[in-house]
Formats: C-alpha cells, sequence, structure tokens
C-alpha cells in the first residue's frame, strides 16, 4: 500500500499559555500549601474551622491508591459545620481565587482560561436537594457578583444528578444535567475551557479516568461569559451545600486533585503555526505495528485523538505509551492523529496507513 503523509490546519488562533497548578505535596500544613498557591502571604481558604475547632483543618492530604499520588481531602459535617461562622443554614468549604491572587489567577475581559482539575465523591454520596456546590465561577465586582456565573452542582432528585447551571445575568439557568450514579466513588477529570466577554465562548468536559468515559461534556461557541460590572472572574472549588433539608445529607469527605489555572495569551502567526506543526513526526508510515510520535510541543498541544476514515474516534486506552501507538489490531486502511489543545483552538491532523 502506497505512503502519504498529510498535514491539515482549521485556521483558529493559537496561543501561548501560562499555568499554574496546584497540587498535594503529602499531609502537612495543606492550608499553607495551598495559600502559597492561589493567594501568597494571603488567605484563599473559607472553611468551617471556627465553630469546629476540635475537628482541626477541614481540609488535609491523603495518598490515594488509584491515582498513585496525594490528594487533598474537603471534609463537611451535618453538624455543626456552617458557612464561615456568618450563614447557619448552608456550609462551605471551600478554596478559591480572589482579590488578593496573583493577577495571572484572575480572569478578565477578553481572556481566555482552561481550569481543570479531578474530583471524587463516595460511592454513597448524598446531595442535597436545594445545591451542592462542588464548583462555581464567579464575579467580583458588579451588580450580578451574588449568583456564580457558572455552577457544577449535585442534587438530590429522581435519579440524583450533576447539573451544570449558568447565568449571565442573576437568573440561573440549567444547561446539562448527568446521573450522579455514573459519578459515584469514581475519579472524575474536569477540562472546562471559558472565553470571557459578553461574545464569550464556554466548554466543559467530565470524564470517568479509569475508563475515559465522557460522564457530561457542554460546548457554546457564541455565549455571554462576563456579568456586567465585574472587575474579574475567578475560580473556587469544594463543598458548598445547603441546610435546609439537613436530614437528606450525611457526613461526607470529598476528594481534590491537580487544580490548574492555565491563562492563554498571545497568538502564534499562521506560518509559526504550520512550522511547528510540520516539524511533527509519524513513522514509519505505513505501518502495520507501531506508530512513533515526535517533536509535540507540550504548549502548544496537550492530548490527542485517534479516528479512522469514516472518521470515528477510537479508544486509546492500552494504544499509547508516551510517544509510542500500538495500531496491530486495527483493519487496514486510513487513520488520523488529531492533535488538540483543550476544546478550543486549533487542530493538526496526521494521517497514516495501515
Amino acid at each position: 500500500m502506497r505512503s502519504f503523509f498529510l498535514i491539515s490546519f482549521l485556521l483558529l488562533p493559537f496561543c501561548a499559555s501560562s499555568q499554574v497548578v496546584l497540587a498535594a505535596d503529602g499531609p502537612g500544613d495543606t492550608y499553607a500549601l495551598i495559600n502559597a498557591v492561589l493567594a501568597p502571604n494571603y488567605n484563599a481558604i473559607e472553611v468551617p474551622d471556627c465553630n469546629h475547632t476540635s475537628f482541626g483543618n477541614h481540609i488535609d492530604e491523603v495518598f490515594d491508591a488509584d491515582l498513585d499520588k496525594n490528594v487533598f481531602r474537603f471534609y463537611i459535617h451535618v453538624a455543626p459545620d456552617n458557612d464561615r461562622c456568618i450563614n447557619f443554614d448552608r456550609q462551605r468549604n471551600e478554596i478559591k481565587t480572589y482579590a488578593s491572587s496573583p493577577d495571572n489567577l484572575k480572569a478578565v475581559v477578553g481572556e481566555t482560561v482552561v481550569y481543570k482539575w479531578k474530583f471524587k465523591i463516595s460511592s454513597d454520596f448524598q446531595p442535597s436537594s436545594s445545591f451542592t456546590h462542588i464548583h462555581q465561577i464567579k464575579s467580583v465586582g458588579g451588580s450580578f457578583a451574588s449568583i456564580p456565573m457558572i455552577s457544577l452542582t449535585l442534587r438530590k432528585s429522581n435519579p440524583d444528578r450533576v447539573e451544570l447551571r449558568y447565568t449571565a445575568t442573576n437568573d440561573q439557568n440549567t444547561l446539562k444535567t448527568a446521573s450522579l450514579e455514573a459519578f459515584r466513588g469514581k475519579w472524575i477529570t474536569v477540562q472546562e475551557t471559558i472565553k470571557f466577554g459578553d461574545a464569550g465562548s464556554y466548554a466543559i468536559e467530565l470524564k470517568d479516568i479509569a475508563t475515559q468515559t465522557v460522564l457530561l461534556a457542554y460546548q457554546d461557541n457564541v455565549i455571554d461569559t462576563w456579568q456586567d460590572g465585574a472587575e474579574f472572574a475567578r475560580p473556587k472549588w469544594g463543598i458548598y451545600r445547603s441546610l435546609n433539608n439537613a436530614s437528606d445529607l450525611k457526613d461526607e469527605t470529598v476528594l481534590f486533585a491537580d487544580f490548574s489555572i492555565e491563562e492563554i495569551s498571545g497568538s502564534l502567526s499562521v506560518e509559526e503555526l504550520k512550522k511547528k506543526a510540520a516539524s511533527i513526526l509519524i513513522y514509519p508510515n505505513p505501518t502495520s505495528r507501531e506508530v512513533i510520535i515526535q517533536n509535540v510541543d507540550p504548549l502548544l498541544f496537550d492530548s490527542l485523538e485517534l479516528y479512522d476514515y469514516s472518521g470515528r474516534s477510537l479508544p486509546l486506552k492500552d494504544r499509547l505509551d508516551r510517544n509510542r501507538l500500538n495500531v496491530s489490531g486495527l483493519s487496514n486502511g486510513l487513520y488520523f492523529i488529531v492533535f488538540k489543545k483543550g476544546n478550543l483552538m486549533m487542530k493538526v491532523l496526521k494521517c497514516f496507513v495501515k
């Protein structure tokens, strides 16, 4: 079979990036670690410690065998935990960026930000019928700052569900739901990409790490992602739940890992982009057993996908090992490797023949 090689571009802006990562490093002063990354010399943690001093810190670090690394553990107790000894009809255990955080952790109009993290709820997790938020994007300043623009909420229902909720003003609506049962007891990886502005864009994907199954995904390329009058927007992660129906709840721990905030800025020219993409090598071509991939710039691409000639996506589990792609067992034909950056930007396609 004759060998050939193809590079195809979707001519959209592609950008360089600046990334900040908060990762657990083992038992110790967890609060100091969080603050050192999210708000050096300040406090980026909102916990119910004030009314529950006998318990100690409500966020600590433990080793997780499934991820084979240290992770953050967030505690919440039905009693006596509350919302910072300010509100007693709800409970809050969250970390955030805010006014005292570095500028590259606060989003402003025109910026595109990629947020990534992992989380795991218990196999018998019980959400509130009112709200149990585990992630929010909130504005600071302006008349709509009291309500989060984006919320990832766990809710008691029939069946219990995960909700993606949104507003650009003060009337929040549900964009997408998924059954909570698919999330219980599993590590989930999340990637959320937001271009902030009145005509912005939004994309999110929640995936089961073990099976790589997408459990919830949503994308809107023209959406208002800026609440009028805001000074900046910022993320929050943790457990924030209502006590209106406390009998529905139990003490919980939620595990989190590998928080990442990546601001995308500074466009590459088309010629620069072509040059970098052209340097990606895949060989041998044609091949019957293995494709070797070289010269992939990790600042430009953070994942790859495999498709057959009909456009069908093929699973990469157990096929990809570092820079080697095992293609044995695939039918003879034309295949495409798609190099991607988040859910936006551009794709570089290279093909090979088996």
